[in-house]
């Protein structure tokens, strides 16, 4: 079997960004984020074709519009957001959540699309997306996760902020230092590690792998 890696002269990725990463997502002609969620206004095959040139071999050619059409405007919605190859962005019900919530404004003790708090946010994201439980306030959620340093993050992980005095802030850590949190300012969104903000305000990472774990970091 041809790889997939092989049809392509560069990976399925979303123009890199070649300047300094600023967590300000840039979109590829076609995909535009608005109130709605992220929506594309062209169709995701020629989207991709405007980027990466294909091979001048018709196999090939039908081959790679073959694999695109496989992959979904969501896997290349977000590797453009998150600025990574296409087949990292294989978690489906994740951006589904994601593209669901987003934009719903924050709303301290809230837990509902009228309003949600960044703690009610990630114990609903882990609960629909990763069938987990998690404690109700990010303090909580801090405890009973495994800590983590920040170049250790995979997806799914927890990453805490400082803003307001001790574990007072959580999101949910996507890929290649962003992250999804619902913001005061802002409601749900997708932010950087790296936007000055939350890089001096950040505490750490946590990981939480299941509800029989916390029983066993609340014993110790």
């Amino acid at each position: 079997m041809i790889s997939f890696f092989l049809l392509v002269a560069l990976p399925l990725t979303a123009q890199k960004n070649k300047t300094k990463q600023t967590g300000v997502p840039h979109f590829i002609e076609g995909i535009e984020l608005n109130r709605n969620g992220f929506v594309a206004t062209a169709n995701p095959v020629d989207t991709i074709k405007n980027i990466t040139p294909l091979k001048s071999s018709p196999i090939i050619e039908n081959k790679v519009v073959e694999i695109i059409e496989d992959l979904g405007s969501l896997q290349i919605k977000y590797a453009q957001l998150l600025d990574v190859e296409i087949e990292k962005t294989c978690n489906k019900q994740l951006y589904e959540f994601i593209e669901d919530w987003v934009d719903t404004k924050y709303r301290f003790g809230g837990s509902t699309k009228s309003g949600i708090d960044c703690s009610g946010f990630s114990g609903m994201l882990f609960k629909e997306v990763y069938q987990k439980h998690l404690p109700r306030m990010a303090s909580e959620q801090f405890k009973v996760c495994e800590k983590i340093n920040k170049e250790e993050l995979t997806e799914g992980d927890l990453v805490f902020f400082n803003t307001r005095g001790g574990v007072s802030h959580v999101g949910v850590y996507l890929m290649n230092d962003f992250f999804i949190h619902s913001s005061t300012k802002e409601g749900v969104v997708i932010s950087s590690l790296n936007e000055d903000y939350y890089h001096r305000r950040f505490i750490g990472g946590g990981r939480f792998i299941s509800n029989d774990q916390e029983k066993i970091i609340q014993q110790d």
